[in-house]
């Protein structure tokens, strides 16, 4: 075994550790790990879209914001979550016009909050919110493993060959049958029966943790860059881990928005939209 499997080995047994131990604990302990993520994220982000180099006060704004999401995240105050990224998010907007600077700035202050607080919203603190951390887990793990083997093993057109030449429409394809049924057997795990929305979401949420997985590769296409960092031994930086997930999440949790926007009863928490509790 070469050392930099080795390496890579041991920095995924350490990260899955923290992350399903976290998930385990809920509470205090993930909203801590979502907040992170947001701030590992938007540090990320700035370096590969080379922020300080266009704009250093924009670049220090971010960080500010970025802090002060994880922060309430921290203090587990939800309900100023979104608003509290959308207006750093308009206001790097303004910062940006009136400074004539980069609309990665913006963009990198939403995309990072909104990681932080999707994540910690779809957890919450009850066994439900468990279950549904569960569920996205398994949806974007099981796409993004069955999206790799079905890929090199039929291989066929490319899905999205200028951004990343190695996907193939076989591999989407087969990840997404994957992942709809790990998050099917997830939910039947846990709870009788199995709504039409907890299959449709799963299908929905494997073609959004492609997207997101996309999405990445076009931005360090963009800039140039392997890895979005070398945070992770092995791995490279948290985007590239969490790329999927965090689409997934920003999806489940826009659609449990939406619903409880619209609906006139049942719960609001992204738990109750995703199983119909």
């Amino acid at each position: 075994m070469s050392t930099e499997l080795r390496l890579r080995i041991i920095s995924g047994i350490i990260l899955a550790i923290v992350t399903l131990g976290a998930t385990w604990l809920g509470g205090i302990a993930f909203r801590a790990l979502a907040g992170l993520i947001c701030v590992l994220i938007y540090y990320e982000w700035s370096n590969m879209t080379r922020l300080a180099e266009k704009d250093y006060r924009g670049f220090a704004f971010g960080w500010l914001a970025s802090a002060a999401v994880a922060l309430n995240l921290v203090a587990g105050d939800q309900g100023l979550g979104v608003p509290l990224v959308g207006g750093f998010t308009l206001t790097a907007l303004l910062i940006t016009w009136v400074r004539k600077g980069t609309g990665w700035l913006p963009s990198g202050i939403l995309y990072s909050g909104l990681s932080g607080i999707s994540l910690a919203a779809i957890r919450d603190g009850d066994q439900p919110g468990l279950v549904a951390m569960l569920y996205v887990f398994a949806i974007v793990w099981a796409t993004d493993i069955l999206a790799y083997f079905v890929g090199r093993r039929i291989g066929g057109p490319k899905l999205a060959p200028r951004i990343s030449p190695g996907k193939t429409w076989s591999g989407a394809i087969g990840g997404t049958m994957s992942g709809v049924i790990a998050g099917c057997a997830v939910s039947l795990a846990h709870f009788p029966g199995l709504s039409i929305r907890t299959v449709v979401l799963a299908f929905v949420l494997s073609v959004a943790s492609q997207a997101g997985d996309l999405f990445e590769s076009f931005i360090k296409r963009r800039f140039g860059v392997k890895d979005s960092s070398h945070l992770i031994p092995g791995h490279g930086g948290v985007m590239d881990r969490v790329d999927g997930l965090v689409f997934a999440c920003f999806a489940a949790f826009l659609l449990a928005i939406l619903h409880a926007a619209w609906s006139t009863g049942g719960g609001t928490s992204v738990a109750a939209y995703v199983f119909g509790l």
